[in-house]
């Protein structure tokens, strides 16, 4: 009896074993050098572009999704900031980079006040990618896939390389 007890465990246990999941395969993943934080506590505006700011800030983490345009399921670039335009001061954008350049106004670089938009070519055509200027040559943008959104620097040698210029809706 203590024989097939023995043989019946070893049984279940051979079946357990065959219906369990194979063990996963895991990618290489190549670890990222960590990004230097940037520093945020001296950002300072007024009027619309306060409240632009208050928005903007509240967003940084938020998962990217191609085509989101609400925190909950993800933003990108252009949903990012349809989303902030629309919450802070009312003014409703459409969800493309490129249309949103097309209704804002070009100004120079050193007249970019917080809330003025940044735009640049990443795709290999005009207005492919945007952003929001926080002040201090800082800009928040919804990068890509598996990306949150964050702030990075205009002279980024990556963005400062694609920039097309900045633009406002403000008066």
């Amino acid at each position: 009896m203590n024989r097939r007890h023995a043989l019946s465990a070893l049984a279940v246990l051979t079946l357990a074993a065959c219906s369990s999941a194979p063990p996963r395969k895991t990618a290489s993943i190549k670890p990222r050098t960590p990004r230097r934080p940037i520093e945020l506590s001296s950002l300072q505006a007024d009027g619309a572009g306060s409240e632009i700011l208050i928005y903007t800030m509240g967003l940084l983490d938020v998962d990217y999704q191609f085509g989101g345009n609400n925190p909950e399921a993800g933003l990108d670039c252009s949903g990012m900031v349809a989303y902030i335009y629309q919450n802070a001061v009312g003014v409703r954008l459409p969800h493309n980079a490129a249309a949103i350049a097309g209704l804002a106004r070009p100004i120079p670089d050193n007249q970019l006040r917080v809330g003025d938009l940044v735009f640049f070519n990443t795709l290999g055509r005009p207005f492919s990618h945007m952003g929001l200027y926080i002040g201090e040559n800082k800009f928040v943008h919804a990068p890509r896939t598996n990306s949150p959104i964050r702030t990075d620097l205009l002279s980024n040698s990556y963005f400062a390389a694609r920039y097309e210029g900045g633009r406002t809706l403000f008066a």
